[in-house]
């Protein structure tokens, strides 16, 4: 077997035009490639996300640092390593950054060494990166002494966006986004079919009320200046049953609440509902009442990030009729999660690659998540690229959801038409 032999970075450009770091694993004359996304609406959490903030080179946002500690530290660590060993890898750069959010030498050098070596792995042995992920999932799991490692690859139902808002948008309404969820639906073709259908409609929905209904914010839903947050669920649930199909039961409702961004120390500020602020009783008022209203079976980030007593009242009340996911509450970390465990909050984590910096701490957070009973929703971020690893991870570990962002803009595309490649061979 090869030992890698080298490792190059470079700084690319990710779909809002923002600076990213690419990196490339070779052994030989074989190479394995990846970008790092990168998210707008973040956690105080997560892993640092390395920026030049002192230079003028993109005002501030280029990732020149990262690259370099890439080429110059990480780089030579792994090389010489067998890239099949993804967790003796990923844990050399861990201990080398030393630092709980990778603020050494950033989270996204070190998650661009961590997907390209897997990358590099899968091409090595010529098999696709699913089948070899699902196999350095299991010795993950076999090394965690957590959840089950007998995992079969299943492409998981997607959670396809809508309207979006919040930092998504522009502030057009304060929720984040309205999401669909093509529960009926037989295989993942017929999925995104129906989800293209609906997606369509809402658009002449919209356009037909005097709304934007082209314009798409940073994940491709629709950005329309709605009057409220309400009323962005009432034309999903229009739009759905304008597609011919069924609120409740062909598709249901997804929120992307991601309340920690109008949280202002006081209470939830929802500048779009005449710059109201509830409290977190009123906030999970407002949730319940809009679950026994519409076609809703998920909610994340419905209160803030650090708001723990609130998230236990709204599991409580919640847990037991829709999912409740955990993002800027988790954050993808272990401690975070088992923490939400023990003092029962949520029932879902968000798996984010980019908030926790290399590809097996995100399998140790979902078989934390998983042994607990919780759902795993694996996500891409607001600032993605053509890089479709996460398809791929969501596929191998059998993740129960993924949420990629709208039906437009190649960025996201990239990872569906990679989901349609592996149903033909998973869904036959």
């Amino acid at each position: 077997m090869k030992h890698i032999d080298r490792i190059t970075a470079r700084e690319v450009l990710d779909s809002r035009g923002r600076p990213t770091v690419e990196v490339e694993a070779w052994a030989g004359h074989v190479m394995g490639r990846a970008i790092v996304p990168s998210g707008a609406s973040t956690g105080k959490w997560e892993a640092c996300e390395l920026r030049d903030a002192d230079s003028p080179w993109y005002d501030g946002k280029g990732v020149r640092q990262a690259v370099a500690n890439v080429r110059n530290v990480l780089g030579p660590l792994v090389v010489g390593a067998d890239p099949l060993d993804q967790i003796t890898i990923d844990e050399r750069m861990l201990a080398a950054d030393g630092t709980a959010q990778k603020t050494r030498y950033g989270g996204n050098a070190l998650l661009g060494v961590s997907l390209a070596v897997a990358h590099l792995a899968a091409t090595m042995q010529s098999r696709p990166l699913f089948e070899h992920l699902r196999d350095v999932y299991r010795r993950v799991v076999a090394s965690s002494n957590e959840a089950s490692s007998n995992v079969e690859p299943q492409v998981p139902l997607p959670m396809i966006n809508m309207i979006s808002g919040g930092l998504h948008a522009g502030g057009n309404i304060d929720f984040q986004d309205v999401l669909v969820m093509p529960i009926g639906a037989s295989d993942t073709p017929t999925r995104l079919e129906w989800t293209v259908r609906i997606y369509n409609q809402l658009g002449k929905l919209l356009a037909r009320d005097g709304f934007e209904g082209r314009l798409v914010g940073d994940e491709g839903g629709f950005g329309p200046r709605l009057p409220g947050n309400r009323e962005a669920v009432e034309y999903v649930v229009r739009a759905i049953e304008a597609a011919r199909l069924t609120p409740g039961r062909d598709v249901t409702i997804a929120l992307d609440v991601a309340a920690t961004h109008f949280w202002n120390g006081a209470g939830y500020r929802l500048v779009s509902e005449s710059d109201r602020t509830l409290t977190s009783e009123q906030m999970i008022d407002r949730l319940e009442d809009w679950v026994s209203r519409y076609p809703i079976t998920s909610i994340e980030d419905g209160l803030a990030e650090d708001d723990w007593d609130g998230w236990r009242l709204l599991t409580e009340r919640l847990g037991d009729r829709v999912r409740l996911v955990g993002d800027d509450l988790f954050t993808t970390n272990v401690e975070r999660i088992r923490r939400g465990i023990s003092q029962k909050v949520a029932n879902a984590v968000l798996i984010k690659i980019n908030q926790i910096g290399t590809l097996t701490e995100t399998m140790r957070a979902m078989c934390v998540a998983r042994t607990a009973g919780y759902t795993c929703v694996v996500s891409a971020r607001s600032g993605e690229t053509e890089d479709y690893t996460i398809a791929d991870l969501a596929t191998a570990t059998r993740a129960d959801l993924i949420k990629i962002g709208s039906i437009v803009r190649s960025e996201r595309l990239a990872k569906y038409n990679q989901m349609l490649r592996l149903a033909e061979s998973l869904e036959r």
